[in-house]
């Protein structure tokens, strides 16, 4: 896959997972707004239907209360003048209320041509009345030291006379009172919660009424005081020109919770859905990053196995053609020089062969590592017998520094020998100069530790997080200064792994690298 491939996929991906999020989060929040304007609607129908009931309730009571004069009023067959005066004082407030009313009915017969003669009896009623308002004054002589009189009159025709008048009456007294005397804190409360409860809202609430002018009455709940972002505002009485006289507020501390329960259903399933294409889309990206790194791997092993097989392959070409010259042929020395060649590069070629297979092998579990008591320090002797050619040959030295009191475990001897030798050898690779490597055992209760340092070049951060991987080199691309293939550290992974152990590296640019690996004791 090209690089611009690559990119443009992941572009559409991200593209596609932003809009798929964004699309459920437009709904969610659809949700939740539809959510809340129901709640708001229930709210206010409850509110309306508070003040309805709490009307009702105020003007049945004021009924009650002078039922008996409505019941004696005595009817007139033909016209009749009736008055009523009525006085009420309250004693808190220090006011008296004066109420006059009269009354006059007359009775009219109609001589008409389209009933056969017939009369139509019409009542005629006119009414006129007085109110007063009266602010009392305690003295030692006069109850009554000055007014403050309101009066009007006017006239007109209804059906229901009486009762009207009396109606206007009440609602006169009734406006002149404190809220307080009009509605107690009980009543109020126990009608918000019914109303509100007829419309499925259970929910903790706090009220407070509150004048047109802003003013706090004992109305409230608690210590009540007006949010404007979250308070529910209705109004609770009207005055005479139809206007607010009391504003009722009601705060619901748990509504945001109640909104989402409603709806958490659908908010989780979104909310999951979400997740699984979040992990969905992250997976896939990391599957196409590292398919990526394979190819690139994978290029790169083939760059090198090629480059390693070209070189024994020539090798061996050379020497047969050589071998064929008639005057090698008959020279035994020269022929068995060059066959010892061609045997020692076929060997080469195996070898490699054979650490590919390794690999693959372990990783599907198809070779089976019998295990036994073996001794750590006999092993890392033999190892560095094998490399120790090597070693001398670029004019380099190892040194044992062996610490451990125990060095007996259970394991594979072939396998961990091979280990060893291939940490020995990268070891060797890597270093530019005359190797220099000390191997350190030590023992902990646990534990066999073997560290192996070298003085080589290092490397980056970035390596160590992938130098046990297979196909692994730090070089890119076909490029032969350090001969391999990135097989040997994965399989000393792959070898510590089935022993139940640890392999680590701690190294630094241009400073060498330690490896250190922690086998279980016995």
């Amino acid at each position: 896959m090209s690089k611009k491939m690559f990119v443009l996929i992941v572009a559409l991906m991200s593209i596609s997972l932003i809009g798929i999020i964004a699309v459920q989060l437009y709904w969610i929040n659809n949700a939740v707004e539809s959510k809340k304007e129901q709640f708001e609607n229930d709210v206010i129908k409850s509110l309306g239907s508070v003040t309805q009931r709490i009307n009702e309730s105020e003007q049945m009571s004021l009924d009650r209360e002078y039922e008996g004069v409505l019941q004696n009023k005595i009817a007139p067959d033909e016209a009749q003048i009736k008055n009523f005066l009525f006085q009420e004082i309250d004693t808190i407030n220090n006011q008296k209320f004066t109420y006059g009313g009269t009354i006059l009915e007359e009775n009219f017969k109609m001589p008409t041509d389209f009933l056969d003669n017939d009369t139509i009896i019409i009542k005629r009623i006119t009414s006129k009345n007085d109110f007063s308002q009266s602010t009392l004054i305690k003295g030692p002589d006069n109850l009554f030291a000055s007014t403050d009189e309101k009066r009007y009159s006017f006239t007109r025709r209804l059906k229901n006379i009486e009762r009207s008048e009396f109606a206007e009456f009440y609602k006169n007294i009734s406006s002149s009172k404190p809220i307080h005397q009009r509605l107690s804190n009980r009543e109020l409360n126990a009608t918000i919660k019914d109303e509100l409860q007829k419309r499925g809202i259970n929910l903790n609430f706090k009220y407070g009424v509150y004048t047109n002018d802003g003013l706090a009455t004992k109305l409230k709940s608690g210590y009540y005081t007006i949010n404007t972002k979250e308070s529910y505002e209705y109004p609770l009485f009207l005055n005479f020109d139809n206007n607010p006289k009391y504003l009722l507020y009601v705060t619901f501390p748990t509504k945001n919770k109640h909104i989402l329960s409603g709806i958490s259903g659908i908010l989780l399933l979104s909310l999951f859905f979400i997740f699984i294409i979040i992990i969905a889309f992250s997976s896939s990206l990391y599957q196409l990053i590292q398919q990526k790194k394979i190819s690139e791997v994978k290029t790169d092993f083939i760059n090198n196995m090629t480059h390693e097989f070209k070189t024994p392959i020539a090798t061996i070409n050379l020497a047969l053609d050589s071998i064929k010259n008639p005057k090698i042929i008959n020279d035994n020395d020269k022929v068995k020089r060059y066959i010892k060649m061609i045997r020692d590069e076929n060997k080469r070629m195996h070898t490699q062969v054979e650490n590919v297979l390794r690999i693959s092998k372990l990783e599907k579990n198809q070779i089976d590592i019998s295990k036994e008591t073996i001794d750590m320090h006999d092993i890392i002797e033999e190892a560095i017998s094998h490399v120790d050619l090597l070693v001398k040959d670029r004019g380099g030295e190892i040194k044992l520094y062996f610490k451990a009191i125990v060095s007996e475990i259970s394991g594979n001897e072939f396998h961990l020998k091979n280990g060893v030798v291939n940490m020995l050898e990268n070891a060797i690779k890597y270093s530019k100069e005359a190797p220099k490597i000390d191997v350190f055992t030590e023992s902990t209760n646990k534990f066999f530790v073997i560290k192996i340092k070298d003085e080589g070049i290092g490397m980056s951060k970035n390596a160590q997080k992938y130098v046990f991987d297979k196909f692994y080199r730090e070089q890119k691309g076909n490029i032969h200064d350090v001969k391999g293939h990135g097989l040997g550290l994965a399989y000393v992974k792959e070898i510590v792994d089935k022993h139940h152990g640890t392999v680590f590296v701690e190294s630094e640019k241009g400073k060498g690298s330690i490896f250190t690996v922690k086998l279980p004791l016995i």
